[in-house]
């Protein structure tokens, strides 16, 4: 069920949902947490459905601020407009979406304070631009969790710096959530003899996969051995992580994807293996990160000590 709430105000908002559990008998019991989405005009749907999708798994209430940048200072007429929506067209959520325009839309955090689950965690997510410091914005400063996406960035490589400049504990990237299953299989590999040091590390992919600068700069971190990494422009037809070799004494590892979603394994001695690994899709990614709510440590490990000792091997990606 939706409902259209034209030019009305966040208290109208809050009685027409209290009227709706009331008369419907949807009840807001169960929900573990509260899920911000700051986008813009036109593009909210797709973050939408990816939040149904992940409230199947985290029931929560969402709350999309859908904001055209630059209405807040102009002189457009304040308006907000407001859409309800519950049941199948909500997932297992309760959806409240906010358009706002002129003054209405110039203070965020006031916008939604009254919509907010009472004593349940909050989550910020930016699926598209996101502010300089996601700590200290409106939306921000009142999440347990902040949830941004380098790869949506116009340079995703300067945006993943910025985060590693501003970062503050709370702070996620979907950069790298999508880590999630390489990392898993290269410390899988790893964790098997020979236990030999790994003595230099290369990592190809796209140039505008911030992923693959996090994933050379943990295992920089990691491993502690010279990394080197290559990123690529369109030319080299493909996306996001390209591979990954790890030099040992008594041979490499080469994990390389060169087909979307198939990545071959190779290790000295033993037979070559084809692995699943799929780009994530957002609600994957929003699933994953929704799982926890406390900071995620490793992630500030490495977008700011990781990345700093990615670049001191100066231009060129190699440490």
């Amino acid at each position: 069920m939706i409902v259209d709430l034209p030019d009305t105000t966040t208290s109208q908002v809050s009685k027409t949902l209290v009227k709706i559990r009331e008369e419907g008998g949807v009840v807001a019991l169960g929900r573990v947490l509260t899920l911000v989405i700051a986008t813009s005009p036109g593009v909210e749907e797709e973050a939408i459905e990816a939040a149904n999708d992940a409230s199947r798994e985290h029931p929560m209430r969402v709350i999309v601020v859908s904001t055209e940048p630059g209405t807040e200072t102009s002189a457009v007429a304040p308006r907000l407009d407001a859409e309800i929506r519950v049941g199948g067209d909500a997932g297992a959520s309760e959806v409240i979406v906010l358009r706002a325009c002129g003054d209405a839309a110039r203070d965020e955090e006031s916008l939604i304070m009254a919509l907010l689950l009472p004593d349940a965690p909050v989550v910020t997510w930016w699926p598209g631009a996101a502010p300089e410091v996601p700590g200290r914005s409106p939306l921000g400063r009142i999440a347990h969790r902040r949830i941004t996406d380098a790869s949506a960035q116009p340079d995703p490589q300067a945006a993943l710096r910025a985060l590693a400049g501003n970062y503050t504990p709370g702070d996620a990237d979907f950069a790298w959530t999508r880590l999630t299953l390489w990392r898993a299989q290269l410390a899988a590999v790893l964790d098997q003899p020979p236990f030999e040091p790994v003595t230099r590390v290369q990592v190809s992919g796209a140039v505008d996969s911030p992923s693959t600068t996090l994933l050379a700069a943990w295992l920089r971190l990691q491993l502690n051995a010279p990394t080197e990494y290559e990123l690529a422009g369109p030319e080299a037809g493909y996306h996001g992580i390209h591979g990954v070799r790890l030099e040992r004494d008594g041979g490499a590892i080469e994990l390389i994807r060169d087909v979307p979603g198939i990545a071959t394994l190779r290790q000295p001695g033993q037979p070559r293996h084809d692995l699943a690994l799929a780009r994530r899709n957002l609600r994957d990614c929003l699933a994953d990160e929704l799982r926890r709510l406390d900071p995620d440590e490793l992630y500030g490990e490495v977008i700011t000590r990781g990345l700093e000792l990615l670049d001191a091997g100066g231009e060129g990606g190699t440490a």
